[in-house]
């Protein structure tokens, strides 16, 4: 088996040619007497060449999953400073190494090594924000500082709620709790948050995100008084209640200005993001992004206050907004959104030529825009207007831009296609890359113009879990709903895909959307669309080599290779090879990010993963309270947009 030695040899040449014109020089001729040493070699290289070479280490494994087509699966891998030498077995790597020096690490001789995790969109605003609250949910929600139980009735969660006021030492200190449901933990007024204290500040943060219900004291430092609620347009005051302290939809968006100052402070923010950053490595992450989340450079260095240590466990690379961008600035939008390049630091960055636009509304909403109506005859929505969006798509197409679009429904899709159809065209590129995001509802038709287009797919399979069951009855029939996320069609096609979470609308557990996709199983048991499954190589492939192609980053990771940055993450199990029923549940020992060896580190060790153990009642409220289509516009249920509006609640209100 021939050994991945291309880098070595490369060096050798180059050496053995600068060692030739060291002994020419000391011999009295002159570098000048030979043109193209002249211009191939400088001082330095001479200065390189001279220099012992570094020390190779190589690491030893159950098994590596490559990803490399030619060596698909190896036992030994060879890093040097952060990057990967050599592949195949210890003995091809020893005879390999020559003069080279090296030493053995067996650290990893009962695991297995796949390709770095990449969690390629997700928002870590809202997840710092929901994660440093009192979580008191549905569910149990395993974290760093250990698990979390469940309260699934009314008595549990009162107690709980007045377990976590006694606990807090300050009487004055806020007290923001997040996973209140009201099916199953009973209605919950401001009359009754009063009895459990009327000096203290206290809110509750609907498990939705989209509501919030305040006591008489939080009220009362925030401002929100009768004076205020009068303020709003009509639409929010309706779906208010200063009575009840009751906020929700258009009432919430109306008082986050006053409320977020008081529940995202700085300290919050930062606590919040620690714990993100345990988070995602815990659950494999090597590399992350956010497509459009933020258009504030306050709250970007916020984030970069945590995130960009040296010491983080990934890089993370944030892409702008280029719908808020446009709509600020139509006619300098490339120039204004070039601003935003230097906001990165550190382990993070903003990716330029990349840009994030808006389609069609929200999935959990039913606000898809729909060739056939929904069932019950409501209609999808834009989020941005079409003639907006071609005109904001063409400026990015023509400036040479990778544009990433949220998209929903299969109008949307259509209307993507058209543009990109339409632009090409008039302006022809190579190499576009063009990211449909989410991929909700789609049609057999419009694969083959996707992949004709030079389109790729980004999807969520979370929605056939979550959703396939409800709206099979609900909005779309069971058409629609079973082939949500169509990646059988996709991957068949040849078409390149990759998988997100959306975090904190899904699980940011590269290995449960892994699971998701390959089995398509929904919260009732049942596969929905077999047909529509994705191969176990394939969802692997989602979730790192291609999800680093959506980001224009595959030649630096995604699979094991010379030359590539040394991004592994260490699995107690091969995610291709198990049982497909048990992907979900192989353990994540920790990683190796561009050379360091990163373990993680768990209370409790028993725990496979971070984030909510979900049970019945976490399908019950997916499937039954998210769907609401009520709301006044697009942003309903879509955690894309309220990130966006919380970052600028938060970015205008300090």
């Amino acid at each position: 088996m021939e050994v991945r030695v291309s880098l070595i040899m490369q060096n050798g040449r180059k050496i053995m040619k600068i060692r030739s014109l060291l002994l020419a020089t000391f011999c009295g001729l002159t570098l000048a007497a030979s043109p193209t040493h002249a211009e191939t070699v400088t001082l330095q290289d001479i200065i390189k060449a001279t220099a012992p070479l570094p020390e190779a280490t190589i690491y030893v494994a159950r098994e590596i999953v490559t990803l490399d087509p030619n060596k698909p699966s190896v036992t030994a891998v060879a890093v040097v400073g952060d990057r990967i030498l050599a592949t195949g077995t210890l003995e091809e790597l020893k005879a390999a190494a020559g003069d080279q020096k090296y030493s053995i690490d067996k650290t990893f001789a009962d695991k297995v090594i796949v390709p770095g995790f990449i969690a390629q969109h997700d928002h870590p605003l809202l997840t710092a924000l929901t994660m440093t609250s009192q979580i008191i949910a549905i569910e149990d929600w395993v974290l760093p500082s250990g698990t979390i139980p469940a309260a699934r009735t009314p008595e549990e969660y009162r107690k709980r709620l007045e377990e976590v006021n006694a606990s807090l030492e300050n009487p004055d200190e806020m007290l923001l709790t997040w996973g209140y449901h009201h099916l199953f933990h009973g209605k919950v007024t401001r009359g009754d948050l009063d009895k459990i204290s009327t000096r203290r500040p206290i809110v509750v943060w609907h498990r939705s995100a989209h509501e919030f219900i305040l006591n008489t004291k939080a009220l009362e430092i925030t401002g929100i008084d009768e004076a205020f609620v009068e303020s709003m347009s009509e639409a929010a005051q309706k779906q208010s209640s200063l009575e009840k302290g009751h906020f929700l939809e258009g009432g919430m968006f109306a008082i986050i200005p006053k409320l977020l100052p008081a529940i995202a402070t700085p300290e919050r923010f930062r606590a919040g993001l620690e714990l993100t950053e345990q988070y995602y490595h815990a659950n494999g992450v090597t590399l992350g992004s956010e497509p459009g989340g933020l258009y504030s450079e306050k709250l970007q260095k916020a984030q970069n206050a945590v995130l960009s240590d040296s010491d983080t466990p990934f890089r993370y690379y944030f892409i702008p907004d280029g719908k808020s961008i446009h709509a600020m600035f139509p006619d300098t939008t490339i120039s204004e959104t070039e601003k935003t390049l230097d906001w990165g630091e550190g382990m993070t960055s903003m990716m330029p030529g990349q840009i994030k636009l808006f389609a069609d509304g929200a999935i959990y909403s039913q606000l898809m825009q729909m060739r056939e109506p929904y069932l019950d005859g409501h209609h999808g929505e834009w989020i941005m207007p079409p003639d907006d969006f071609a005109r904001a798509f063409r400026i990015y197409w023509d400036a040479g831009y990778q544009i990433h679009i949220h998209v929903t429904g299969d109008a949307g899709v259509d209307m993507v296609l058209d543009n990109v159809e339409a632009n090409m065209r008039r302006n022809p590129r190579h190499d576009h890359r063009t990211v449909l995001v989410h991929f909700s509802v789609s049609q057999p038709d419009q694969i083959d113009r996707i992949k004709r287009l030079g389109v790729i797919v980004s999807g969520n399979p979370y929605y056939v879990t979550m959703l396939a069951d409800k709206y099979s009855e609900e909005g779309l029939g069971p058409e629609r709903a079973d082939n949500m996320v169509r990646m059988g069609d996709v991957e068949r096609a040849g078409i390149s895909y990759s998988y997100h979470s959306d975090m904190p609308m899904a699980p940011s557990q590269p290995l449960f959307l892994m699971d998701c996709a390959v089995n398509r199983t929904t919260v009732s048991g049942r596969v929905a669309g077999p047909e529509q499954r994705s191969s176990r190589e394939g969802a692997l492939r989602a979730i790192t080599l291609e999800a680093a192609y959506s980001l224009r980053l595959e030649d630096e990771v995604g699979s094991i290779v010379p030359g590539k940055l040394a991004n592994f993450t260490i699995l107690s199990d091969n995610p291709v090879t198990v049982d497909a029923a048990e992907i979900k549940d192989i353990s994540v020992w920790g990683t190796m990010h561009e050379g360091r060896i990163l373990p993680v580190q768990r209370k409790d060790a028993s725990k496979i993963a971070m984030g909510p153990v979900a049970n019945e009642a976490t399908y019950k409220v997916m499937d039954l309270d998210l769907i609401s289509h009520e709301a006044e516009g697009a942003a309903h249920g879509d955690f894309c947009m309220l990130n966006k509006l919380f970052a600028a609640a938060i970015a205008s209100g300090g």
